[in-house]
């Protein structure tokens, strides 16, 4: 029975600790996660927080995001109010912590090419994701899965205390 968990676990699980702000307050540095893997999460869909590895940052160190928009989707921001815009309607983003007032590079709108996903934190001021030409787009065949439960919470930034009651599903 153990043999099985271990490789059900293996092949269809994956644990990742968040280093950095740029998911805050959604998730903080240090949290424990548990992940869908690539093999079981297929079509990723706008809210998804992925993980992926992209060898143009930081030599391939784990990226995690959230889904913004997905291959064929035009994406805009105005970068005077905030918000973001994919095929021409503004997105509602309730998880946020700081708006999209930073461009990092990119020059909009764009268009997610085929088999890419676009991405963003949810901390936009202290976050280096799809609008960084050292990011870019995600390839769907850089994703390690899907983030699906938060195991052990990392310590708050403002608070520095560990907050228990954060345990559970990710949404």
């Amino acid at each position: 029975m153990l043999a099985i968990f271990m490789l059900i676990y293996i092949f269809c699980f994956r644990t990742v600790v968040v280093v950095g702000g740029s998911m805050y307050d959604t998730l903080v540095n240090g949290d424990r996660l548990l992940l869908v893997s690539n093999l079981l999460y297929r079509n990723p869909e706008r809210g998804d927080i992925i993980v992926a590895s992209k060898d143009s940052f930081r030599s391939g160190e784990c990226i995690i995001k959230r889904v913004i928009a997905t291959e064929g989707q035009l994406v805009d921001i105005d970068f005077e109010t905030g918000t973001v815009f994919v095929d021409g309607v503004a997105i509602d983003e309730p998880y946020l912590h700081t708006p999209t007032v930073n461009p990092e590079g990119v020059i909009f709108p764009v268009t997610v090419p085929e088999g890419c996903l676009f991405v963003m934190g949810d901390n936009r001021k202290d976050s280096q994701d799809s609008r960084s030409p050292s990011i870019g787009f995600i390839d769907e065949r850089e994703i390690l899965g899907k983030a699906i439960f938060l195991m052990l919470p990392g310590l708050d930034e403002e608070w520095n205390v560990r907050d228990f009651n954060r345990i559970g599903v990710i949404g």
